[in-house]
């Protein structure tokens, strides 16, 4: 009798185009988080690349040195994701919205179809070369009125740290390219994947909230209290019904000043925090337990399957069947590692809260 074969292993390459007064930082991001998983049999999940839009050589970062890459444009066409980092050499890029000869035939390389990620100011290549058009974008906040005016067809939310768009993923700056590059290899592999990159490069594995919180601001008052002691009461209530009132009484502030001061800190409000913690927790139940899909609605403070169902479509793409069938598997596959909920960051929503 014929014997099955098992299909062949193959990674995911990455590609990351390096561009003069590139950020060393930045650079090193996609090599760091996307070089760290592998499956049960210790084999890289990832293959990671960086070219230049020249053939091989020295690419100048902002720093008082230069990077020697290995590859040149052609490297492009072998991408299944292409990654950019910020560059503060952006050129007619930044200036007028328009890419130079190099950058435009270097990105004629690109195979349709290919995942495209741009950190902080990388997106501006992304949008002059028309991938960004009608669609939602993040940049850096002191960039964001600028890109906005540059580019008007693209809807620039100044407010998250990144935005996944499907085959097109934006963030804002700098340390936000970790929180995109988690979230692909979290959209390709899984939480458990993604948590156990997280604590291997000893950053959260999500982020709460987004850039309103890092915006310079005056002062405030060293007497006003934060909201984070009502986040974490909420978090250990993930199952039970929370109510704004509930978590405003938590820093003994009004409703009307607590949601201000909550968005103020996390950028979202209470009831869309919540709603990413719940998501966030089904998430992790559905793929590190046999739980039914019922009980995990419960257990993630949804209710009903049919809740659970509405809020992963809208936040996934996916039903709570499919997700598990794509990523039970993934988590058996990958490292072994066990998914576990952070105290910090995850799904849920707020009965009675405000949007």
């Amino acid at each position: 009798m014929p014997t099955s074969r098992e299909p062949e292993f193959r990674r995911h390459r990455v590609v990351v185009l390096a561009l003069d007064g590139l950020l060393p930082f930045e650079l090193g991001i996609p090599h760091r988080i996307f070089g760290s998983p592998r499956d049960t049999e210790r084999r890289p999940l990832y293959e990671i690349v960086t070219c230049s839009v020249r053939p091989p050589g020295p690419v100048q970062t902002d720093a008082d040195f230069a990077v020697q890459v290995a590859h040149g444009p052609e490297a492009l066409a072998t991408a299944d994701t292409v990654v950019i980092p910020a560059s503060y050499e952006l050129g007619p890029v930044f200036d007028e919205g328009v890419l130079t000869d190099e950058l435009a035939a270097a990105l004629d390389h690109i195979r349709p179809g290919t995942r495209l990620a741009a950190i902080c100011t990388g997106g501006y290549v992304l949008a002059a070369a028309g991938h960004l058009d009608g669609r939602r974008a993040a940049t850096h906040w002191s960039h964001a009125e600028h890109f906005q005016r540059l580019f008007p067809r693209i809807e620039v939310d100044a407010d998250v740290l990144f935005v996944d768009d499907g085959d097109v993923l934006t963030s804002a700056g700098v340390a936000a390219g970790l929180d995109l590059c988690l979230h692909m290899v979290r959209r390709d592999h899984g939480t458990a994947v993604a948590n156990d990159v997280a604590r291997r490069t000893v950053v959260p594995p999500h982020r709460d909230g987004g850039q309103a919180q890092y915006i310079q601001r005056p002062v405030p008052d060293p007497q006003l209290a934060s909201t984070r002691t009502a986040r974490a009461w909420a978090l250990g209530r993930l199952h039970e019904p929370v109510q704004l009132r509930d978590m405003a009484e938590q820093e003994a502030m009004s409703v009307r000043t607590f949601t201000r001061r909550f968005r103020e800190e996390v950028g979202v409000s209470p009831g869309q925090w919540l709603t990413q913690q719940r998501v966030e927790r089904a998430r992790h139940l559905l793929e590190a337990t046999d739980l039914s899909v019922d009980l995990v609605a419960r257990d993630s403070g949804f209710g009903t399957a049919q809740s659970m169902r509405q809020h992963l479509q809208a936040a996934l793409g996916v039903t709570p069947t499919a997700y598990r069938r794509t990523f039970r598997s993934g988590v058996d596959r990958a490292c072994g590692a066990t998914a576990e909920v952070e105290v910090d960051g995850s799904a849920g929503d707020v009965s009675g809260a405000p949007r």
